[in-house]
């Protein structure tokens, strides 16, 4: 994710990263203001074939109607990304509260700390690589009997460390250190693991329909394609940057929205979950130290 301070308006203005969308269209835009030059050049110096009263007309109403589509599209993306978010926080805050409550649980120096902590933390970062289809089992750190055999031939990592979880709980029931009152208190936290991966998985496996997405896209090129037709004769030569700013700013609009619908990605506008992560590593570290 891009950090920035939203009040540095000039250097935002001026700034132009990799994941840009200028620089991403920029090809496009050449190309619209060359078709758009060569529209306005053949109207006005060589056929003069455009016999439309109020060329604009038309393309205000299309553009009006284009525009509530690309905002209802906007705000479905940013839904998705704010949700995220949300579910993240969640992430956070039980996996606190898991280890405060264990940490309040559990004797002094027991081996079973060190063990959930690593459990805790291993759950948090297969999640965040689970949800970008990146797992590696060298990432994962390894304790007691939950070595690197305990991982293999499993698919969903993030439900193995779970189990894990949950069988060392059970051990520690059935030892007598945890009573059935605790565990009890700990079942909120336990069971918002699972349900707040399967919000991720939702959310990632539940694209904006396509037929929508196709849709937009083929209405940004229809609207954009005829706009010449009716700019040449309002603005002559001036129609080549005008009618590419509206392509910039339509296309624009259509990206952000593409690379924010799938929030838990690499890329600029996703979320920050590498930072997420680590933090909530340090905290469980603080947590248990004692």
């Amino acid at each position: 994710m891009f950090n920035y301070n939203p009040k540095d308006w000039w250097k935002l203005i001026f700034y132009f990263h990799k994941a840009d969308t200028f620089r991403k269209l920029l090809p496009s835009m050449a190309g619209v203001m060359v078709y758009t030059f060569f529209i306005s050049f053949l109207e006005n110096e060589v056929l003069h074939f455009l016999p439309i009263k109020n060329p604009l007309a038309i393309h205000s109403l299309v553009g009006f109607i284009l525009s509530l589509l690309l905002v209802f599209r906007t705000n479905s993306s940013y839904d998705r990304w704010w949700e995220g978010r949300k579910i993240w926080g969640s992430f956070t805050n039980n996996s606190r509260n898991l280890a405060l409550k264990l940490n309040a649980f559990l004797p002094e120096k027991h081996e079973s700390r060190e063990i959930f902590r690593v459990l805790i933390g291993n759950y948090i970062y297969m999640v965040k690589d689970h949800l970008r289809n990146n797992i590696n089992h060298k990432n994962l750190e390894f304790v007691a009997n939950y070595d690197e055999g305990f991982y293999v031939n499993y698919k969903h990592i993030p439900n193995r460390i779970g189990q894990a979880i949950y069988l060392e709980i059970h051990r520690l029931y059935k030892l007598g250190i945890i009573n059935g009152e605790q565990l009890l208190i700990l079942n909120n936290e336990l069971s918002s693991f699972s349900d707040n991966l399967g919000a991720c998985e939702r959310i990632r496996n539940t694209p904006i329909p396509s037929s929508y997405n196709i849709f937009i896209k083929k209405m940004i090129f229809l609207y954009v394609f005829t706009m010449p037709l009716g700019f040449v004769l309002e603005f002559k030569y001036w129609a080549a940057p005008i009618v590419t700013l509206i392509f910039y700013a339509f296309a624009g609009i259509e990206m952000i929205a593409e690379e924010i619908e799938d929030p838990f990605g690499t890329d600029n506008n996703d979320l920050q979950l590498d930072s997420i992560v680590k933090n909530v590593k340090g905290n469980l570290i603080e947590i248990f130290k004692n």
